[in-house]
């Protein structure tokens, strides 16, 4: 990165200096007269933690949730801290956002995306919301950070793992944390062939919206490129709950690989399923019937239980971690809640404080400032390691878990065992790849 100046929407703003994480003050011109969306007069600020209360990923949401009201505590001064001791950026003294108190209030995505932008229109319209965080589902992500661009408020993504969240869905008003679909692809792939041999043949089942499209899309040109053959891809309703009538016709489909393109309760069902059916005590092509879940998550493999163990998967991070900022987070979050996060817990919590350093960097609730601040930058110390905000997309780039359900548990949280930490330098990608093609990032939006 280099040190500039743009000016944007009333706005001048110095860039960040390379490799710091921190940028010279900002200064903005505009009138404060609604100036934007929701500015705050008064002594606090709203936060909109919109998460998933009840449906399918409703476990997921529950989590989100605890992180974020510990992310507002620890923004206040509240408890010990967190991450704001571990966070390579010190702009955040635990006084608030900009001096305010931080407040928050919560909206039930269930799921859909209707619902969820209601729920998000209701906390920007009533309630003076300045920033969306959470979901644990990209169709809501890519729903919610369409409304939130056009009302002119940040959208910071909770679980949203579609590459089309930062592809050809991609806003200048919103920013994905989360890795993404073909970054599980670049990093477990890899892993597959050396585990399983190159020689192997896949079918898969997909959960049908764009996460499931994308993560199929995905594993399938990933392990192809390694020598695999795709047998069969077949997609299945988001509300299922039962999956036997899929999972019968692998047997006879010539596949010796079931690649579970499922998260959160449909995989728990999908997987346990698919050991009724005894597929891992099948023989097929001369090899021993394996099952793949591409994207994983404690509280999934909690759920699947006994049927986890020796399934192979990727994460975005996982509480096991010996970094310092999610050494931070975990005893945190166990202390308060008395076991640890998951993964979806730990994106919020970091999302909610990457919002708030970036206004204070900024010096600015300004949605045109946080984007400003929040692009290309650099910074250490929220779990993960060395972390990069790319401006181009808003994609953030850090290194990718491999990770196995674990054959010898020692406690209840035990449930996963990391294989390999696969370098940010492995997943990376080009913006215009053709998997993220399409779509503009456009302007920032600051609304009023």
């Amino acid at each position: 990165m280099t040190n500039k100046s743009v000016t944007r929407r009333g706005v001048l703003k110095s860039g960040a200096v390379a490799g710091t994480g921190l940028a010279l003050p900002t200064i903005f011109t505009a009138s404060s007269a609604a100036a934007y969306t929701n500015e705050p007069t008064g002594s606090s600020v709203t936060l909109g933690f919109n998460v998933p209360q009840t449906g399918p990923y409703a476990e997921e949401g529950n989590d989100e949730l605890l992180a974020q009201q510990l992310a507002v505590e620890h923004l206040n001064g509240e408890g010990d801290g967190g991450c704001l001791n571990t966070f390579s950026s010190k702009a955040l003294q635990g006084n608030g956002i900009l001096g305010k108190k931080v407040e928050f209030v919560t909206g039930d995505t269930q799921t859909k995306s209707d619902a969820a932008r209601a729920s998000a229109k209701s906390m920007i319209e009533k309630d003076g919301a300045v920033m969306i965080n959470g979901g644990s589902s990209s169709g809501v992500a890519v729903a919610v950070q369409g409304l939130c661009q056009e009302a002119g408020v940040i959208f910071m993504a909770g679980l949203t793992h579609a590459n089309d969240t930062t592809g050809k869905d991609k806003k200048a008003n919103g920013f994905r944390h989360f890795f993404n679909a073909y970054m599980s692809g670049a990093a477990l792939a890899p892993v597959l062939a050396a585990e399983m041999g190159n020689e192997r043949r896949a079918y898969h089942l997909t959960a049908d919206y764009n996460w499931g499209w994308t993560q199929e899309e995905s594993i399938v040109a990933s392990t192809e490129a390694l020598g695999w053959e795709t047998v069969n891809t077949v997609k299945t309703p988001l509300a299922s709950t039962d999956f036997s009538s899929y999972i019968a016709p692998v047997l006879n489909s010539g596949a010796d690989v079931l690649v579970l393109n499922h998260y959160g309760g449909n995989m728990v069902n999908s997987l346990t399923n698919a050991i009724q059916f005894g597929l891992l005590d099948k023989v097929a092509n001369g090899k021993d019937f394996k099952i793949v879940v591409p994207l994983y998550s404690e509280l999934m493999a909690a759920g699947a239980g006994e049927n986890i163990k020796g399934v192979l998967g990727s994460m975005n991070w996982n509480w096991q971690l010996q970094d310092e900022g999610t050494k931070a987070f975990v005893k945190s979050f166990g202390e308060k809640y008395g076991k640890p996060p998951s993964n979806s817990a730990q994106t919020c919590y970091a999302q909610t404080l990457l919002y708030a350093d970036a206004c204070e960097r900024a010096g600015t609730f300004n949605p045109c400032g946080v984007v400003e601040a929040l692009e290309d930058f650099e910074f250490d110390g929220l779990g993960n390691g060395p972390t990069w905000y790319r401006g181009a997309d808003h994609q953030c780039f850090k290194d990718v878990l491999v990770v196995r359900g674990n054959e010898n548990p020692t406690n209840a949280y035990d449930t996963l065992e990391i294989v390999e930490i696969t370098p940010r330098a492995q997943v990376e990608y080009d913006p215009e790849h053709p998997m993220f093609a399409g779509g503009e990032l456009g302007q920032c939006n600051p609304g009023a």
